[in-house]
């Protein structure tokens, strides 16, 4: 948008930082975050994924200043904040209550973080103007924040964040409160403004699909650290782990031993077959070993690799969905635009195959 005004967004580094929380039942201290170290680029889209308790909300308000690591250093711009209080950081919160205030109207909550800043009256008008038109509520000044929808007032939170100009934008579950629809919709806008800006933005969620939407990178976290960290394409087809595997999408795991491998290829033995899958190294011959498979990835046909027992034939419009059973082993698959192909039914008989480039080797 031209007539914004957009500083130069600032990178986040975190320099193996933790938290660390007393058990109110044992009394005993346990790290809620663990030597998290990370480089955020600037003007990049940084997701925090995990279950609950994983530490991504414990990290994101290290961040903003709201908890304080007891361990290592946060550098903003290449400035360490440890010292710094949340209003002295340059990074602005929108937070998943929205906490507007609600004696306000549109345009005052907006304005608030401006006119605490001592900012000038026509440019205060010039700014809110401005981003109001940028998250498309131009000519709502005047509305009280009760009279406007879930969606409306997430607007007005997100430009009451981005008008202060903030170096980073953090994000804390900002889309938990609306429904599914709704959040879909929105996520569309926070990508769509945070590229506009060009803002570096860290975003926490628990919503897989959320992560994947709307991120350069993913950083998945468990037990206070992080899993993996890779572009929403790379932890999603090249997880580097069972829990990554099955926390994004749905996954098959099909057990197996390493029979060769070399040339890119490693043949793996099933008790149902001998399979190939793309490795990126070598592996060696006797190791277990076990073969990721998206549903997506996996075709059903009359002949193939492995032979299955279709055990749910579903018809989803878009596509079939079937559970075969491949020896004990249950497979989820997503036969895609099925029309024209071969539907199979409850108890027949079938093959599965799939790329050896579509399959990931743990």
């Amino acid at each position: 948008m031209a007539d914004m005004r957009v500083k130069q967004p600032k990178g986040v580094k975190l320099d193996h930082i933790s938290k660390i929380y007393q058990d109110p039942k044992t009394g005993k201290d346990f790290y809620a975050v663990h030597d998290v170290a990370l480089d955020i680029a600037p003007g990049s889209f940084v997701t925090l994924l995990g279950p609950s308790g994983c530490g991504k909300t414990t990290t994101l308000r290290m961040i903003a200043g709201f908890e304080s690591p007891d361990e290592g250093e946060i550098y903003l711009g290449g400035e360490p904040i440890n010292a710094l209080t949340p209003n002295k950081r340059d990074t602005a919160m929108v937070f998943q209550s929205y906490a507007l205030f609600p004696h306000y109207n549109v345009f005052d909550n907006v304005a608030y973080g401006l006119r605490l800043r001592h900012i000038s009256k026509p440019e205060i008008q010039r700014r809110v103007t401005d981003i109001l038109k940028l998250v498309e509520l131009s000519g709502m000044e005047q509305r009280m924040t009760n009279q406007l929808s879930g969606g409306q007032q997430q607007r007005v939170a997100l430009a009451r964040a981005l008008v202060v100009e903030p170096g980073v934008l953090l994000f804390d579950e900002p889309l938990s409160n609306l429904d599914a629809k709704l959040r879909v919709q929105m996520r569309t806008e926070i990508r769509r403004i945070q590229q506009t800006l060009g803002i570096t933005a860290i975003y926490v969620t628990h919503d897989q699909s959320e992560a994947m939407s709307i991120s350069d990178q993913i950083i998945l976290m468990k037990g206070g650290v992080i899993a993996q960290m890779g572009t929403p394409m790379e932890i999603y087809y090249r997880p580097n782990s069972e829990f990554v595997a099955d926390f994004i999408g749905e996954c098959n795991f099909l057990k197996g031993c390493v029979a060769s491998s070399g040339a890119g290829l490693t043949k793996v033995v099933l008790p149902e077959g001998e399979v190939s899958v793309a490795t990126d190294s070598p592996r060696e011959a006797g190791t277990e070993c076990e073969i990721v498979l998206r549903p997506e990835a996996i075709a059903i046909a009359e002949s193939g690799m492995l032979p299955c027992r279709v055990e749910l034939s579903c018809f989803m419009g878009s596509y079939q969905n079937y559970h075969v059973r491949v020896g004990d082993t249950l497979v989820k698959i997503t036969d895609n635009c099925p029309v024209n192909k071969k539907i199979f039914n409850v108890g027949d008989a079938a093959f599965i195959s799939f790329d050896p480039s579509c399959a990931h080797l743990l």
